[in-house]
């Protein structure tokens, strides 16, 4: 009667509901719930809710304090120090005895709003128990002051709380796994359960718009969201705001659905610009001004784009004089200096009050997630660069992933000096941040190396995004305290060296977080985390992602990856076919995506790269990674730049050309390092060319086309 007493109140106030409440008639002898912790109220959720008698395994220190003492009148408990291997023992003899244990990996309610640490001894009592684990997730009681977000989040006396219950499953760890390995491998196990739950039942059937507002209701219309080199502060209201009045205006240049290029830098005017297009229903195109006019106008073509929105000041600062006259002759260009000389103080006021009620807002923009929200362009590294279409439901599931693993909150402090015409940049270093709370500074170029380090230190940075090439750059210039204030920094888009990893865990007493990706998967693929971190990988999966790996007939080692998973593009639009989308398919079937890399993948989920297919060289009938010659050659000369590029040779097939930045490389110092590494002389260049930069796309990655011609040009 109490319990039934207590669900009527909880539902009345909180109005829970319970998705998945199949899979709770399902509870086996031996059943271990598993949860995240947001608040206090969770136990009670529990104790109300779960159709059968429940004991709570519980920190020592809570079961000693007021509450729990209370607790132990209604419920049973079972003090528990996670730190404690007897402790881990006696927890599992009690699953053993049968019934329902819930227990809170974390062991500690959330200060982030994310998942947290997860220990590894409840991991070990389900393997060891061989329990059923019923993972349920709560979510919406971190909003109340029963949580611990006060100044992080809004708070609320009664927010909705929901429980997503999901399948019941149970932890099997290979016999192989003996003592501390064995109790490792099930913790991890449970973190991955944990993560994958915190993306399987997050709501990933929304637009960006509707993210982007549900982030207001959370943090407040006040809370200080971005910045860019202007110093100006903008507030999710002015933010919506100023998209809103400038949204309605581009609206009048174009139609709904309709694709419109985007060529601007890394400012705010860019992210209202961007959101502006959102709000109307539109599709923005970002194109890269680093590729030169017939880069651009090739974008234009395979996009079928009409309309470029773009800035004097900024075609003026960039000298894209002869860019901007050649795209003239091919669209319509609008400059947003024209459209704030045409606003008036009526337009201003309308949108300004617009903006406050999402209602109107929603009323306005795309409200399909499996359509098209923006269109960017591959790199072109390697050929001619492809239009990758991706939807509101590839962009949010890539950044739920990332959420999952990696706890960002609204604490922290983004530095994203990326470009947002780059796929990493776009998604991390934008639509992540501004979706989850977290404040954002835009810094127009990654190149200037002496001043990024300075902003770091001066905005109190907390989380930087790079590419090797920008985070060597910056670790040359800055001051060892510049980067005081940083927890993470994630590295991708090309490999991370060796070198470039010492210098600034040595220099600034930081772990870079290698990750891995490309523009057809939103982008992130794979990522080292806090949680799980391995040197030398570039990390694990993301939750909800497939991967088959296929055999490449003459290499040793590695294999061709393939993935399929919700941030797999829509597909793409080619220049030899303008404005017909073509869905991603392989040998496995539609919806597969070939990445054209060879990967390792060992027994715990990491991934190491091998290299790109396409960056092998077919020497005498044996297969040699580009790439590895690369890294072979930093080791020996990190402070030099180096490019390994296969050309036709009539003995052997292939011959492998180093380009270096070195005016005096010597194949001998290489051969000694390649015979220290177990690496076959084969792959050891014997040609190299000296060259005073390697040519590098505004990515920051080398451009192997350009490269390519370097070596072909007779001297």
């Amino acid at each position: 009667m109490f319990k039934a007493i207590l669900r009527w109140i909880l539902r009345r106030l909180y109005h829970v509901e319970i998705t998945g409440s199949e899979y709770l008639d399902t509870f086996g002898e031996r059943t271990l719930v598993v949860a995240n912790h947001t608040s206090y109220l969770d136990a009670l959720l529990f104790y109300a809710f779960l159709p059968v008698p429940t004991t709570f395994a519980i920190n020592t220190y809570v079961a000693r304090s007021w509450m729990g003492r209370i607790g132990k009148l209604f419920v049973s408990l079972f003090p528990l120090d996670p730190n404690n291997p007897l402790s881990i023992r006696a927890l599992i003899r009690r699953v053993e005895q049968g019934g329902c244990v819930v227990i809170f990996p974390e062991g500690r309610i959330t200060v982030t709003g994310s998942l947290m640490k997860v220990y590894h001894g409840p991991g070990l009592v389900a393997e060891r128990t061989r329990a059923t684990v019923v993972p349920i997730r709560i979510e919406g009681a971190q909003y109340t002051p029963f949580s611990r977000l006060r100044g992080r989040v809004r708070l609320s006396w009664f927010p909705k709380i929901n429980l997503y219950v999901q399948p019941p499953r149970c932890l099997v760890v290979d016999e192989h796994y003996r003592g501390r390995a064995r109790r490792e491998k099930a913790g991890r196990l449970l973190t991955e359960l944990m993560a994958d739950m915190m993306f399987e039942t997050a709501n990933q059937n929304q637009t960006l718009v509707e993210r982007l507002l549900e982030a207001r209701s959370i943090h407040g219309g006040e809370h200080v969201i971005a910045e860019d080199i202007q110093r100006t502060p903008l507030r999710y209201n002015t933010l919506l705001a100023r998209s809103t009045v400038l949204g309605r205006q581009l609206a009048k240049y174009s139609k709904p659905a309709e694709i419109i290029g985007v060529l601007l830098p890394s400012t705010l005017a860019t992210v209202a610009t961007f959101w502006g297009l959102q709000l109307y229903g539109r599709v923005p195109a970002m194109l890269n001004y680093t590729v030169g006019p017939q880069g651009m106008l090739s974008a234009c073509e395979t996009a079928q784009l009409r309309r470029v929105i773009t800035s004097r000041r900024f075609v003026e600062q960039a000298k894209l004089g002869s860019a901007i006259a050649a795209l003239k002759e091919h669209v319509e260009l609008i400059y947003l200096e024209d459209i704030a000389s045409t606003l008036s103080w009526l337009d201003k006021v309308r949108g300004a009050l617009k903006s406050r009620f999402n209602s109107s807002l929603l009323r306005l923009a795309e409200r399909d997630a499996q359509r098209p929200a923006v269109v960017l362009f591959t790199s072109g590294s390697e050929g001619t660069p492809k239009g990758v279409v991706l939807s509101h439901h590839n962009l949010l599931s890539n950044i739920q992933q990332l959420v999952s693993r990696i706890d960002f909150n609204a604490q922290d402090i983004a530095l994203n000096a990326l470009p947002l015409f780059h796929s990493f940049g776009m998604t991390a270093g934008m639509l992540l941040p501004l979706t989850s709370g977290v404040r954002v500074f835009f810094y127009p170029s990654p190149l200037h190396y002496r001043v990024v380090p300075e902003v770091a230190y001066d905005i109190n940075a907390t989380i930087l995004f790079g590419t090797n090439t920008f985070l060597a750059g910056y670790a040359r210039f800055a001051d060892p305290y510049d980067f005081y204030s940083l927890r993470y920094i994630f590295a991708g888009a090309e490999k991370l060296q060796d070198e470039v990893r010492r210098t600034w865990q040595d220099k600034f007493g930081i772990r870079i977080f290698e990750g891995y990706g490309a523009t057809e998967t939103s982008p992130v693929l794979a990522g080292n985390t806090p949680l799980a971190n391995r040197p030398g990988s570039v990390g694990r999966l993301m939750p909800g992602m497939e991967y088959r790996l296929i055999n490449i007939p003459g290499l040793n080692e590695g294999q061709r990856l393939h993935v399929r998973g919700p941030n797999v593009m829509l597909g793409y639009l080619l220049n030899d076919n303008p404005g017909v989308l073509i869905p991603p398919a392989t040998e496995l079937g539609r919806g597969w995506y070939d990445t054209g890399d060879i990967v390792t993948i060992d027994s715990d989920g990491f991934i190491r790269i091998c290299g790109r297919a396409k960056r092998f060289a077919k020497i005498a009938g044996e297969m040699v990674s580009l790439t590895s010659v690369e890294v072979l050659a930093s080791k020996i000369w990190p402070e030099f730049q180096h490019a390994a590029i296969a050309i036709s040779d009539e003995r052997k097939g292939e011959q492998i050309v180093l380009l270096t930045t070195l005016t005096d490389a010597d194949r001998s110092d290489l051969l000694t390092q390649a015979q220290a590494d177990g690496m076959a002389e084969i792959g050891v260049p014997r040609r190299f060319q000296h060259v005073e930069e390697i040519p590098v796309l505004g990515t920051g990655k080398i451009d192997y086309v350009a490269a390519r011609r370097l070596v072909e040009t007779p001297a």
